[in-house]
């Protein structure tokens, strides 16, 4: 079984689950693409705050996530950019109490740096001869792109579908594309390379992130640890700095 994007983080710090168990050892996350930089940084200050222990962080698109865990992928925390995604994992019976609503996001237009085209929203995207990247509709970013040009009534055909949203994102920063519908958050984090352009449909696309410890967890005192620090002041500051909205 294919494990994508493995990142381990070297820990130094000490600590305990909320319970009262050890979270020594390996806590390996499987979380969406478009928290790479949220979950890169929370996992170097959970390591901080818990001796012993390494956090390693497998991102990819929600769907293929959720089809390794039901597979019998070994993992101890899912976080999905979607609902959707999170109940394959719970109607499975691989999930570990009620998932939570930890964070929201919201599409953008993503064009190169300074606009060429002069996108000023989604029926822009129609126009001849503007090459549009999207998400595949099984993937989080890809069903609220759908909902969106839905809701503006507006009907393109785009040169590729990606598996997840970094993919769209890469398409911009490559010059692939004229313009990709990504997360803000995502647009934020590469604002050198591109320019995050807003529209009022976005609101009626709003994709809800849900994170939970996972049944068969090999470290469920860790796993239980990682969602509670997650969730905590520290781990809201490090989303909400990376454009994240609270639930």
């Amino acid at each position: 079984m294919a494990i994508t994007a493995l990142v381990a983080l070297a820990g130094c710090g000490a600590g305990t689950a909320a319970g009262g168990g050890p979270t020594d050892g390996t806590v390996t996350v499987f979380a969406a693409a478009s928290l790479t930089e949220s979950f890169t940084r929370i996992g170097q200050d959970f390591e901080a705050a818990h001796r012993g222990t390494t956090v390693v962080l497998n991102f990819a698109g929600s769907a293929a996530l959720a089809a390794q865990i039901n597979q019998g992928a070994p993992a101890d925390v899912f976080a999905s950019a979607a609902t959707r995604n999170m109940a394959t994992v719970t109607e499975a019976g691989n999930a570990d109490g009620d998932p939570v609503i930890f964070v929201r996001n919201q599409l953008v237009v993503a064009v190169p740096k300074g606009n060429p085209r002069g996108v000023a929203g989604l029926a822009d995207l129609a126009r001849p001869g503007v090459k549009v990247a999207l998400c595949a509709e099984q993937v989080p970013c890809g069903a609220a792109a759908r909902t969106a040009l839905d809701a503006a009534s507006v009907a393109l055909t785009p040169v590729t579908l990606e598996q997840d949203v970094r993919g769209a994102l890469s398409k911009v920063r490559l010059g692939e594309v004229d313009a990709a519908l990504v997360y803000r958050t995502d647009a934020l984090a590469a604002a050198a390379d591109v320019t995050a352009v807003e529209f009022g449909e976005s609101a009626r696309a709003v994709n809800d992130y849900p994170i939970v410890a996972l049944r068969d967890a090999p470290n469920p005192d860790g796993a239980r640890a990682f969602v509670a620090y997650v969730r905590s002041e520290r781990g809201r500051a490090v989303l909400t700095a990376a454009g994240f909205q609270a639930p």
